[in-house]
Order: structure tokens, then C-alpha cells, then sequence
């Protein structure tokens, strides 16, 4: 059947290219692909019986899915075409998978000698060739006996795929061009009916060792990466994207600014703030424990280490047990690093009896937490395995919900907006009790209520949000919120969950206006996330050019000769007792070269004093992105310096 409704006779075994030869000729040609009951295809694979059909062209976005596809089976090709010119044969080079990724594809390969970075261009120019012969594609199918017989004592891999694959699994291989040039794989599709139909705009990207089916105990094969796009335009941005994350990658900036590293001897996902990080660093919290001191919050300390009971307890044991480094024993009794902050908040609030007037009660916290993540997935400080969340837990009756709720979202403007983030949005996890019951049970109006609460706090204070279904908690929705990063890539900085069922489990509870007692509904809530993390961003956000309130050194004092030295003390003597961050440049240097290493630097302003500035009681002001340089009383400059800070710009 049609998109329109019509229905198209066709003879068993057709496929979509036969389907739009029968819709027509115009069709037929620009045809690409086509979406069969839901599912992608490609020309060649036969349709099923009774099929709903739509054919696709160059212009539908699942045209970059099949190009970049075939691809990978291009780059195969070329790189089989190099090693036979370097005297191996083609079947030396064993493949083993070589699937789609976002903006691109790769292929995993086992070479009789080392793939280099120096053989990507020469690869890449292969490929061209390939696309631009614009070899046809076919499509068959083998018994599995004969499948096996064609990698058998040559390829591995291959083997291994079709000996693991159901009975049932029909194998089916493409083969590009023929005998004297063209190439072959055992693959389920889809691809462009031919080469020539690859736009020109891609290019290879990298080489990464990748062990085989993820498993380290088996061989390390190499990884060839790849991007593609249907236009130039897209490329050059893509890769210009790529060029900005390097730029802007906080590991990078971390190191070149001197802000925090991480050392093998400490540990592997273990940061160490060196005094520039950890001096923003004490200034992001002093400015959450200020604005979470104007919202009601109390703050609290926890230790970092609990008795495995009350793990159990949580649910964190046995359920979360792998992500949580290996107990302590003491006396006796098992203890963990804390995981969460959370287990230890509701002990607080279980410490003393509590009336609905305690309620909405907000405990926060800077917790240190401690996550047994795996190496391979530690990243700078956007993943590790200890880190600082800016924490708070708030415990309320089901009527205060929306409010507190309204409240959250309220601080999360304020503070974003003061940090200069305004490209975020919120999202909603729900459950899906159809197709998940056994992680979120059956639909109740704890669940029904909670939903509610959240969406009415989303539309009464306008905030931009999506949803996303099946994505809650076990124990409630959660409110997600999304940035963007440098890439352009979706990600999420900050949580905040509804969470009704583990107080039950902890026995939390009040006593209600009847005198009756009621358990509290708890909402998690972390404005920055982890301290950590929304470092990381901030500082690839702002490529390391932090605003004059969080950089740890505002100014630097550039004296032209030796004997400006003391005016400049005297300028900066005077500042710092106005609280503000200056540090004189007395290196025996140029002072073009003095500048040109606070630029390096990111430092905000630049004050060079020499005869005329002591004379006058001046600076010469050369601040950050500003072409024009000014000259300003050392007053003035402290004056305009401590407004810019208090209103944190």
C-alpha cells in the first residue's frame, strides 16, 4: 500500500526500485530507498507481501543512513585496494563490522600491518575513485553452509558473525562492481543502488584501536572513522564544530589555564582543583549557598563513607551495587563510599519528628560523591569517579508539589541566566507502563499525581520542555535539564526527580493538619548538577574566557621598565584592598611579550603603567575583545571593576 492509499500490484519477490518503475519512470530514478512497514530498505531487498510502502529520494533524511552505509563498504574496498598494492593480498585484510554512526560510519578491520594516520588521504582518494565509477550494487542471498565456506580459514570474524546468528537469519552479502573491480561483504543493508550516488562530502577522520565485540580479552582490531553529509556546506561545518571542541575541550583548557589535572598516582577519575579551578570553583558554590540561602534551603554535611545497611535500605544494594566502589570492612560491618547524597538527607529529616509546618523542608548540600565508573568511560571532569553535586533534597506533602516544583524551575532561570546559559531546555521522563511494567508497576495516582504536579509547574511558569516516555525512575518522573555542547549534541547537566516511593522505605513521615500521620513526597534537585561537570561545560562554554566576577585573576599589571615596578605594587596594593584579583608582571620581558602571555591567559583586563600613568595616578586599559584601549584613574577603574563584579559580569 501507498502513502495515498492506493494499493500496487507487484510479483513476489519485487523490490522498491520495481515498485517505483511501476509508479513511474520520473520515480523510478530519483528513487534512493524506500520505508517498508516502518523500516528502512534499500532498492534490491525483496518486499514482503502486503508491504506499506513509501519510496524515498535524495531529498528524505534517510538518504545520509544508506549513503553512509555503503561507504563503509567503500572504505573497505580501498583499503583492501592499498595492502594489495603493498604486496598482500586482499583477504589479508580481515573485516569485521562496519556499521553507521552519527554523522558517519566506521569499519573495524584486522590489516597484516598497522593502518596509519599518514594512509587516511590515500585511503580517502581510493574512495573517491570508487564513487566516482559509480559501481552498481547487488544484493544475494547464501545457505548458510556455503556463507560459511567463503570465510572459512580466511576471515574470523565473518565466521564468527554467521555461526552466531539464528538458524533462521536469511545471510545476505553486496557486492559493489564485479570480479575485476569491486568488493563484497556479508551485510544486511541498506545502501545506494550504486556508488555514484555517494555525494563527494565526506571524509575520514580518525584511527582508533577497538576490541573485537567490545571484549578485551579478544583481538584488538583497528577502527577506521568516517563522516559524511549530502552537502559541502554541511561538512565544513561539521568540521569546523570539530575544530571548536578542540578548542574549547576542557581537559585542554584545564591544563593550559591551570585549573585542575588528574593524576595517575591519585587515581583515575579522581580530579585534583589546582588554586585557579578551585578558586571558581569556591566561587560557584559561594554563589549557590548564597542564592539556596535566599530560597529557604538548609544547608548540611554528611560523611562520605555509611554502613551497607543503610544502602539496602535506599535500594542502592544490591540493585546499583556495580557502580559503587567495594566495601570497607570495619569491625565487622561492611561500609561504601556514598554514592548518593541522598540516603544521609533522609536520615536528617528521620532525626526529629516533624508537623506539616516543617513542610516544604530543603536540605542541601555540597556532597562529595564516589561512582566506580568504568576507565574507559572517564572523561576530564565530565566523567569521573568523584565529583561534588550541588545537592538539595526537598521534603513536602503532595499539595506543596507544584509549588516547589515551580520553585526549582524558578532558581534554575535565575542562576542560568546569571551564568549567562540560555540555550536549555527541560525534560520530562515519564514511564511507559505498557511496555515496561516491571520497572514502573502499574499506573496509580501517586504516579498520575506527580505527572500532573510536574506539568502544571512547567506551564505555569512557561518554561521550555519536551517529553520523553519510558525515561522515569523506578520511584517517580524526573525533570531533565538539556544543553547543548560545543558539538551542537544534546546533553544533560542537571536532574531533578519526584521520588514516592523510597520515604515509605525509610518510614519517613509527619503528622497532617487531622494529626494523622503522612509520608512526605521528596524531591531530588541539583541546579548545577555536579560542580564538576557544570565546570566542565562552563569552561568549554566560555572557551576558558571567564567573566570578570569568576576569573581568578582579573587584571594583570603590565610596568613598561624596571622603574614603574613600584607604582605598579602601588595600584595593585590599592585594588586588593578593594577585594579584587591583581597579580604585576615583573618578568624581565618585552612588554609586547608580557601582554601577549595574559592574553594566553584569558586574563580580563591588562593594565600597562609606565611614566605617564605614574605621573598622572593612571592605568591604560586593554581589556579582553575590546579593540579600543582606554586610560582611567586607578579610582575610576575600582569603581567600574566592583559594579561589573556585584552585578557578576
Amino acid at each position: 500500500m501507498l502513502p495515498d492509499g492506493r494499493n500496487l500490484e507487484l510479483k513476489p519477490g519485487a523490490t522498491a526500485a520495481d515498485a517505483a518503475q511501476a509508479i513511474g519512470p520520473g520515480l523510478a530514478k530519483a528513487a534512493i530507498g524506500a520505508i517498508v512497514n516502518g523500516e528502512l530498505y534499500d532498492l534490491l531487498k525483496p518486499l514482503p507481501p502486503h508491504a506499506e510502502l513509501r519510496i524515498l529520494t535524495e531529498k528524505d533524511p534517510e538518504y545520509a543512513q544508506l549513503f553512509r552505509h555503503t561507504l563503509a563498504h567503500v572504505m573497505a574496498q580501498a583499503v583492501r585496494e592499498l595492502y594489495t598494492e603493498r604486496g598482500y593480498r586482499p583477504e589479508e585484510v580481515k573485516l569485521a563490522i562496519g556499521p553507521v554512526i552519527e554523522n558517519g560510519f566506521y569499519y573495524d578491520m584486522d590489516a597484516p600491518e598497522p593502518i596509519r594516520e599518514e594512509d587516511l588521504p590515500i585511503i580517502e582518494e581510493k574512495m573517491r575513485r570508487i564513487v566516482a565509477a559509480n559501481l552498481p550494487l547487488k544484493r544475494f542471498v547464501l545457505p548458510r553452509e556455503e556463507a560459511l565456506k567463503r570465510y572459512a580459514g580466511i576471515d574470523p570474524y565473518k565466521t564468527e558473525l554467521i555461526q552466531d546468528l539464528p538458524e533462521s537469519e536469511e545471510l545476505s552479502f553486496y557486492a559493489q562492481g564485479d570480479d575485476t573491480y569491486g568488493f563484497t561483504d556479508l551485510c544486511r543493508g541498506p545502501h545506494v543502488p550504486s556508488t555514484g550516488r555517494i555525494p563527494p562530502h565526506f571524509k575520514l577522520t580518525g584511527i582508533a584501536g577497538a576490541y573485537w565485540r567490545g571484549d578485551s580479552s579478544r583481538p584488538m582490531l583497528q577502527r577506521i572513522y568516517g563522516v559524511a553529509f549530502r552537502t559541502k556546506e554541511e561538512l565544513e561545518h561539521y568540521l569546523w564544530q570539530q575544530e571548536e571542541a578542540k578548542r574549547r575541550d576542557h581537559r585542554r583548557l584545564g591544563q593550559a589555564l591551570e585549573l585542575f589535572t588528574i593524576s595517575e598516582e591519585v587515581g583515575k577519575g579522581l580530579p585534583l582543583w589546582l588554586p585557579r579551578g578551585a578558586f571558581i570553583r569556591r566561587q560557584m558554590e559561594d554563589y549557590m549557598y548564597q542564592k539556596e540561602q535566599e530560597h529557604g534551603y538548609h544547608y548540611v554535611y554528611t560523611p562520605h563513607i555509611a554502613n551497607a545497611r543503610l544502602y539496602y535500605t535506599s535500594g542502592h544494594l544490591p540493585y546499583y551495587k556495580d557502580d559503587m566502589y567495594a566495601p570497607i570492612e570495619i569491625e565487622g560491618e561492611e561500609y561504601y563510599l556514598k554514592p548518593m547524597n541522598c540516603p544521609h538527607h533522609h536520615m536528617i529529616y528521620k532525626a526529629r519528628p516533624k508537623s506539616y509546618r516543617d513542610l516544604p523542608l530543603r536540605l542541601a548540600e555540597f556532597g562529595t560523591v564516589y561512582r566506580f565508573e568504568l576507565s574507559g568511560t572517564l572523561s576530564g571532569l565530565t566523567r569521573a569517579r568523584g565529583f561534588t553535586q550541588n545537592d538539595a533534597h526537598i521534603y513536602c506533602s503532595r499539595a506543596q508539589v507544584t509549588e516547589e516544583f515551580i520553585r526549582v524551575i524558578q532558581l534554575f532561570d535565575e542562576v542560568y541566566k546569571d551564568f549567562g546559559i540560555s540555550d536549555y531546555w527541560f525534560r520530562l521522563s515519564l514511564p511507559d507502563f505498557e511496555n515496561n511494567p516491571e520497572k514502573f508497576g502499574e499506573e496509580n495516582d501517586n504516579w498520575r499525581d506527580s505527572i500532573k504536579a510536574i506539568r502544571a509547574a512547567l506551564e505555569e511558569t512557561g518554561a521550555k520542555y519536551v517529553e520523553g516516555i519510558g525515561e522515569a525512575t523506578f520511584y517517580g518522573p524526573k525533570l531533565d535539564v538539556q544543553i547543548r555542547s560545543v558539538l551542537g549534541k544534546e546533553e544533560t547537566i542537571a536532574t531533578n526527580q519526584l521520588d514516592f516511593i523510597v520515604p515509605e522505605r525509610f518510614g519517613l513521615e509527619f503528622t497532617n493538619e487531622k494529626g494523622e500521620k503522612e509520608t512526605p513526597v521528596v524531591i531530588h534537585r541539583a541546579i548545577m548538577g555536579s560542580f564538576d561537570r557544570f565546570f566542565a561545560f562552563y569552561l568549554e562554554h566560555t572557551a576558558g574566557d571567564f567573566p570578570l566576577w569568576l576569573s581568578p585573576i582579573q587584571a594583570v599589571i603590565v610596568p613598561i621598565a624596571d622603574r614603574h615596578l613600584e607604582y605598579a605594587q602601588k595600584v595593585a596594593a590599592e585594588m586588593r584592598k578593594n577585594r579584587l584579583r591583581v597579580e604585576i608582571d615583573d618578568r624581565s620581558e618585552r612588554m609586547n611579550a608580557k601582554i601577549r602571555d595574559a592574553e594566553l591567559q584569558k586574563i580580563p583586563l591588562i593594565l600597562v603603567v609606565g611614566d605617564k600613568e605614574a605621573e598622572a595616578g593612571t592605568v591604560n586599559v586593554r581589556e579582553r575583545h575590546v579593540k579600543e584601549q582606554r586610560t582611567l584613574a586607578v579610582a575610576a577603574l575600582i569603581e567600574e571593576m566592583k559594579a561589573r563584579v556585584e552585578a557578576r559580569k
